[in-house]
């Protein structure tokens, strides 16, 4: 089975989608007023988008939003031992998200609040409405009634919500992410070692021989100097997706359907 990978902009959407340090950061939406992109494209932004290169369209939307098999290009919180608290803190974001997400079932009235759909012209299992709004106060405070980019199946001409996304400033360690979601609950994850193409070489970024980019075999800083990429130990913001339409915490929380939402 082919490998699916990337957030919002999973920042898609989503992220996607969502890195604040990166220099020269390109932002796929538009920036906000403020100049803070909310998605953290600029590793990115050498990556073929169009359909000239085949399905490569698709293997850069599924790389911000899938991380099943992603090996060294993937970064993931443990999960911790329970503390006292955490069940109910928990508990609290999931029903935020629920707040959060009930006003949205219908996806025009996303829109009308300023979500923007990420590359909604490439096909996706999943896509990401990110708020710029939204992904900007992530960076400074966590507030679950506003999630960085709201996730939908596509259905037709129509979208079903089936969860949230929620961000935090890749240079947050887990004791900070902790604080806005128990570790012993949720697992956030971050992509790593990202070795941008030179150019010329864009087609390396696919295929059962790629080396640049998730896909690739290129996971260290001395590979990729040697082959004249540019390496990034990290693109996008921490991200961890809810589903708070669920029943149970294990389902609301679940890594397994982040992982088989993306295939």
């Amino acid at each position: 089975m082919r490998t699916r990978l990337l957030v919002c902009f999973s920042f898609l959407l989503c992220s996607v989608a969502w890195g604040q340090n990166a220099p020269g950061s390109a932002n796929p939406q538009g920036n906000d007023a403020g100049g803070m992109p909310h998605h953290d494209m600029s590793s990115m932004k050498d990556m073929p988008m169009s359909n000239d290169d085949g399905d490569s369209s698709a293997h850069v939307t599924h790389s911000m939003e899938g991380h099943m098999d992603m090996g060294p290009h993937m970064k993931m919180t443990a999960l911790r031992p329970q503390k006292p608290g955490d069940a109910g803190r928990a508990q609290q974001v999931a029903a935020a998200a629920r707040q959060a997400a009930d006003q949205y079932t219908d996806y025009h009235k996303a829109l009308t609040d300023g979500f923007k759909i990420f590359h909604p012209e490439i096909p996706q299992k999943i896509y990401h409405f990110t708020s710029p709004a939204n992904a900007i106060e992530a960076q400074f405070k966590f507030d679950p009634a506003h999630p960085t980019s709201l996730l939908y199946e596509k259905r037709g001409d129509d979208y079903k919500l089936i969860g949230v996304m929620y961000t935090a400033p890749k240079r947050y360690s887990e004791e900070q992410l902790d604080e806005r979601i128990p570790l012993s609950v949720a697992q956030w994850h971050e992509h790593v070692n990202f070795c941008t193409a030179p150019a010329g070489r864009k087609s390396e970024y696919f295929g059962p021989h790629a080396k640049f980019g998730l896909l690739g075999s290129i996971n260290t800083q001395e590979a990729c100097d040697a082959e004249g990429g540019k390496f990034h130990p990290v693109v996008f913001n921490w991200m961890v997706h809810v589903y708070p339409f669920e029943k149970d915490q294990a389902a609301i929380w679940s890594v397994e359907r982040q992982h088989g939402d993306m295939d």
